[in-house]
């Protein structure tokens, strides 16, 4: 099917009438080299706490230039001591020089006996794939820092327990053409790409990216998905995923979300990624510029511990709030890494001041070898109950499991209804103090029930 016979020429944005560019136009573009050194003099560090408000110097003409915090400045010359700053400022830079082998991993940190074992077995069914300047957060030789468990493969990988499978959320069996995952009624799933510039070792999708041809998204899968989304109207959302969209060139991207604009009854678009985080570079002025002219847009950034908020991060998502996008966060909950109410408190202070609201705290997906990762519901619950009441109601996220099987999200919140005496709601507040509010609307209808 080809979309130029579906849709007009060309889309209405605001005030401009604007010619996406075409599918043939949508290639591999250098981005502009408006981007020079800056190393502002925020203390950083992978153990300690640091500034995370974005030192922006602006060059003559009024471009602004990218943040780095002294610890990459210093990682990349002792990795990649032929880059230049420019170069490392390049986000295509750094995907080309991602660390993807233990030789390279080796050049970074001290790789641990399991780390190594791992790796060299070639069993796990995820790529390794860390972007430098995300390699330069990790722990030279620490393999238990949080960062480094959720990116380096462990031999804990391979093992596997009742009740993990593949594909838990039964994605594949939802998907009525290929990249579409439509099991709410008002909204579908999008997934635009197999590639990740990072790969979480406990990702949902992990069964597919990274690897696997067949997943490999092409303009035919584009525009078949495109159809799909056209020819039903109960469709008011669509979420883009992957993979990272936020991967793609600037001119790919904007041909999707322009094609999705021109559907009538598409009302939202919101976007899935980690590219904030693991390659804030992503985030030039020009990418923020195409994505205002697709407002209302959304956008979901998965963030994992405070040791991410970094100076470069806190730019990213300055410049994406200043475009008017709003930002929310998916959060994971993992053993060992954030599963304490003091970590996930810096986690989420941190991202409200860098304007990104706390969305959804997940339960771990039960995908196969993620055994280690996995928190009983109870430290979730602990956690939610850590944060309710004693921090700023936006700081606290939504407990959710994505229930095995396909059911969706399922909210959990600790007991803070305790029950009703006669005609008494009684409730436990967040210090463990108990309330009562009168709820005789309550006497009525379990009167109403007996006389029926």
């Amino acid at each position: 099917m080809n979309i130029a016979a579906i849709h007009p020429k060309t889309v209405d944005v605001g005030n401009e009438e604007y010619e996406p560019p075409s599918p043939e136009a949508a290639s591999e573009t250098a981005i502009e080299d408006d981007y020079r050194d800056t190393t502002p003099r925020v203390p950083f560090s992978v153990t300690t706490s640091f500034s995370i408000q974005p030192q922006i110097r602006v060059l003559k003409g009024g471009k602004p230039r990218f943040v780095s915090n002294p610890q990459a400045v210093t990682f990349r010359k002792r990795i990649f001591p032929e880059a230049t700053q420019a170069d490392w400022n390049d986000w295509r830079w750094q995907i080309r020089h991602r660390i993807r082998d233990v030789q390279a991993l080796a050049r970074v940190l001290e790789v641990s006996p399991e780390e190594r074992e791992a790796l060299e077995s070639q069993q796990g069914t995820l790529p390794l794939s860390i972007t430098p300047y995300y390699a330069s957060l990790l722990d030279r030789a620490d393999p238990t820092h949080p960062i480094r468990r959720a990116v380096v493969p462990v031999t804990a990988e391979r093992h596997s327990v009742p009740g993990e499978t593949a594909d838990p959320l039964a994605e594949d069996h939802t998907s009525p053409v290929p990249g579409i995952v439509h099991r709410y009624p008002d909204r579908v799933l999008f997934l635009v790409t197999d590639f990740c510039s990072t790969y979480c070792r406990y990702c949902t999708r992990s069964r597919m990216v990274g690897h696997a041809p067949q997943h490999t998204c092409n303009l035919n899968k584009w525009e078949q998905a495109l159809a799909y989304i056209e020819t039903h109207p109960e469709i008011r959302d669509v979420l883009l995923s992957g993979g990272d969209p936020l991967t793609l060139p600037d001119d790919r991207l904007e041909w999707l979300l322009a094609h999705l604009r021109r559907i009538p009854h598409v009302e939202l678009i919101r976007i899935g990624t980690k590219v904030p985080v693991v390659l804030p570079q992503r985030i030039t002025p020009p990418l923020t510029r195409m994505l205002k002219r697709y407002h209302p847009l959304w956008l979901s950034i998965h963030f994992m511990h405070p040791d991410e908020l970094t100076p470069e991060v806190a730019q990213a998502c300055t410049r994406l709030a200043d475009a008017g996008i709003p930002l929310g966060s998916q959060t994971v909950l993992l053993a060992g890494i954030n599963d304490t109410v003091e970590t996930m408190k810096r986690l989420v202070h941190g991202l409200l001041k860098i304007r990104v609201r706390p969305y959804y705290l997940y339960q771990c997906d039960p995908i196969l070898g993620s055994a280690h990762f996995r928190t009983p519901v109870e430290k979730g619950l602990e956690i939610i109950q850590g944060l309710r009441g004693h921090t700023t109601g936006y700081a606290v996220p939504t407990y959710v499991i994505d229930a095995p099987g396909g059911g969706g999200k399922i909210p959990l919140l600790p007991e803070y209804v305790v029950g009703h005496d006669g005609t008494d709601l009684v409730l436990k507040n967040y210090e463990g103090k108990m309330y009562r509010y009168p709820d005789p609307q309550h006497t009525a209808c379990q009167t109403r029930g007996e006389e029926q």
